[in-house]
C-alpha cells in the first residue's frame, strides 16, 4: 500500500499550490522509492520515458526560447516587420498563414505552429500592425488577435485530418468498424480534402470581408 503514497503527494501538492511539474516528478519519486526502486533506477526510468516521448516533451525547450525572445522583443520586430512590407494587410497576412497551416497539418506538422509557438510571438503582432496601417486608429487589437487565433485553429482542424496517421482518422475508421464499416484510413483523408478546401474558402472569405471593414474604417472622415 505504500506504493499509492504518490497519490497522497500529488493531491497535497496541488491542494498547496506547488508547481505541477515538480508535484508530479517528486509522486514519482515517491512511488518508486515506495517499490523498492533506488533512486539511479528511479532516475532511469525518467530518462528512459523523456527519450520515448522527446518528440512530444520539446515543446518543453521550445517554448522557454520564445520567451527569450519575446523579452528581448520579438513581438515589437514582428510589428515594425510587417509594417515595412508594402500592400500586407490583416486579411492577406492571415490567409497566408492559414494556407501555410492547412498544408503543413495536411503532413502531418501538426506541433510546428500553435497559439504559444507562432500566434501570441508572431502572427498576433503582425496582424495588429497591419490593421493598424490599414486604418490608424480605427483598427481593433483584440479583433486582429481573435482572428490570428480563429485561422491557427481552423487551418490545424481541418488540415490534420488529411493525414492518414492522426489521431482523429484512427478514431473514426475504429467508430465505423463498431457499425461495421470497413474504410481504409487514406479514404478518410481523401474525403478530408473537400472539406478542407472549403473552410479555407469560407474562412477566408471573413479574412477578406475584414480587409474590407477596415478599409471602410479608413476612409471614414
Amino acid at each position: 500500500m505504500w506504493v499509492l503514497a504518490g497519490i497522497v503527494v500529488i493531491a497535497a501538492g496541488f491542494m498547496l499550490r506547488f508547481n505541477p511539474l515538480l508535484v508530479v516528478v517528486a509522486s514519482a519519486l515517491v512511488t518508486g522509492l515506495a517499490a523498492g526502486l533506488d533512486p539511479g533506477t528511479v532516475l532511469s526510468a525518467f530518462g528512459k520515458a523523456f527519450n520515448d516521448n522527446r518528440y512530444i516533451t520539446i515543446i518543453y525547450i521550445v517554448l522557454p526560447v520564445i520567451g527569450i525572445l519575446e523579452r528581448h522583443g520579438l513581438q515589437e520586430r514582428a510589428r515594425d516587420l510587417i509594417g515595412r512590407i508594402r500592400g500586407a494587410t490583416l486579411g492577406r497576412l492571415l490567409l497566408v498563414y492559414l494556407l501555410f497551416r492547412q498544408v503543413t497539418a495536411a503532413l502531418g506538422l501538426t506541433s510546428i505552429a500553435g497559439p504559444a509557438q507562432t500566434v501570441r510571438p508572431l502572427i498576433a503582432p503582425m496582424a495588429e500592425a497591419a490593421a493598424e496601417t490599414q486604418a490608424p486608429g480605427e483598427s481593433d487589437p483584440e479583433q486582429a488577435k481573435a482572428l490570428a487565433a480563429a485561422t491557427d485553429n481552423v487551418g490545424l482542424f481541418f488540415g490534420e485530418d488529411i493525414f492518414i496517421a492522426i489521431g482523429s482518422i484512427l478514431l473514426m475508421k475504429g467508430v465505423l468498424e463498431a457499425d461495421g464499416i470497413d474504410l481504409p484510413p487514406l479514404a478518410l483523408s481523401a474525403w478530408a480534402i473537400p472539406t478542407a478546401i472549403a473552410a479555407f474558402a469560407i474562412h477566408g472569405t471573413r479574412l477578406l470581408l475584414a480587409d474590407r471593414q477596415l478599409r471602410r474604417k479608413a476612409r471614414k472622415p
